[in-house]
């Protein structure tokens, strides 16, 4: 055998160089295949899980509209945990009247959201390049992520429910992720499960050309794309994005400004390895190029400042979204972020929310207006998820910041270590939260115009 190796010269060597190179293909065409949405269907390996999942679902939330949350929001509300007991699983639900209030304040009504995620349709199983050990489901009309969550995460979210539920009333427009329940569900004889409920960021997603997960570093932030005309679904990262621009004109300063409050907020809750999730789509030439009547600036003004769309503690009345004069937490000013963040002026929101303001009869809705430059308020669009769509001149952009339980434990202090040595020269995802939040800041400024 060694001597017909050895006989077979550089023939040999091409032969097996071209042999490593279709097994190389072949493995990357069956990890392609395993890549993007299926249906679970009654062959799918969690279609009995899911299943109980909607069941489970369908009651806690019928509870809630048969026992509507009052306006006032108590300390117990935040701690309350609610057990169901079903024919084959027991279903707990965490501080649901909070969910609910929050559910309300998007705009969105019980029996919607019932309806989603507990229609006949099948879900979706969700699989993604991401690294991530979670499962990963989809309402079927795309509208509501249900991510398995381990019980640390969970402990940190309920933790942490009621400053996450201030930064959102006093930044109505924050991109943070929507979270709209937390459960856990125990099936006899299995582990029990946590899971949470999520508003989708890139929803609708019927024309989304590609999709990004943004750290700000570059160690191992690259992602094979998939074939072109394949209709798998590739999350790209960092290093895919470089060379691309979010183009935004005018909504720049916003965006800029959101990220800055939102990254902050973050860091004072010590976490990192969040992501900015970024997708885009071309814009029409009707949507390019539309008229905005004054009819259209009333309808989007109001749906900019009222309760159907901006995140707030249902205890707030008069205004939406009203910010207390003791405002602590306002974000990093210039100085100490180390970035020159342009302030919100001449931005066509702010400019259009005036205009309203101006036009508007006394005693109406748009009368009142909140301090939307205070709250970082911007013109919403008319669309089905305005909190995480930004129009700019050619192309729509989905953004929202997601996966915020990663806490700087002393465990990632370890791994920073560990990373300095083996990657002396590059920037990695696991850094400090203040050098994480200040860096994606810098990456946001630095791909947008």
């Amino acid at each position: 055998m060694e001597m017909s190796v050895t006989a077979g010269g550089p023939g040999m060597s091409a032969h097996r160089q071209r042999s490593v190179k279709r097994r190389r293909w072949g493995g990357l065409r069956q990890q392609w295949k395993l890549l993007g949405l299926f249906e679970i269907d009654q062959e799918h390996e969690f279609y009995s899980l899911t299943c109980m999942m909607k069941e489970g679902l369908a009651a806690a939330i019928q509870s809630t509209v048969d026992n509507a949350p009052t306006n006032e929001l108590s300390d117990d509300d935040f701690t309350l945990e609610v057990t169901q007991i079903h024919k084959d699983f027991t279903m707990e639900t965490f501080a649901g009247p909070v969910f609910a209030s929050l559910r309300g304040s998007l705009g969105m009504t019980e029996q919607e959201y019932q309806q989603s995620l507990c229609s006949e349709n099948c879900y979706l199983q969700f699989i993604s390049n991401s690294k991530s050990k979670a499962d990963f489901f989809l309402t079927n009309d795309k509208r509501f992520f249900l991510k398995t969550q381990n019980k640390r995460e969970i402990k940190f979210l309920l933790a942490n429910l009621k400053i996450y539920m201030e930064h959102l009333r006093k930044y109505p427009h924050s991109l943070l992720v929507k979270f709209l329940g937390v459960h856990r569900i125990q099936i006899p004889r299995r582990r029990k499960k946590y899971f949470i409920v999520m508003q989708s960021v890139f929803y609708p997603d019927d024309r989304i050309h590609a999709r990004y997960d943004i750290k700000g570093c570059e160690v191992s932030r690259w992602t094979e794309p998939a074939p072109e005309g394949s209709q798998i679904i590739v999350v790209l990262k960092d290093l895919n994005f470089e060379g691309q621009f979010i183009t935004l004109d005018q909504q720049r300063p916003w965006l800029l400004r959101q990220v800055e409050i939102d990254t902050h907020f973050l860091r004072r809750l010590n976490v990192l390895d969040y992501s900015l999730l970024l997708a885009h789509q071309p814009l029409h030439h009707d949507e390019r190029h539309q008229g905005l009547s004054f009819a259209t600036l009333i309808m989007r003004t109001k749906k900019s400042v009222n309760p159907g769309s901006s995140p707030v503690h249902a205890s707030v009345a008069a205004v939406p979204g009203a910010v207390l004069e003791d405002d602590s937490t306002l974000p990093l000013s210039e100085t100490d972020s180390g970035l020159k963040l342009p302030h919100v002026r001449g931005a066509s929101s702010c400019g259009s929310l005036q205009t309203c303001r101006e036009h508007a009869r006394p005693g109406s809705d748009t009368a009142e207006l909140p301090d939307f430059k205070t709250q970082n308020r911007r013109l919403l669009p008319n669309l089905k998820n305005p909190l995480h769509v930004i129009d700019g001149p050619e192309q729509r952009y989905f953004i929202g910041i997601i996966d915020i339980f990663t806490v700087y434990s002393f465990k990632k202090r370890l791994e920073h270590l560990w990373k300095r040595l083996r990657h002396p020269s590059r920037s990695f995802s696991t850094v400090s939260p203040q050098t994480y939040c200040l860096r994606l800041c810098q990456w946001v400024q630095d791909h947008t115009k």
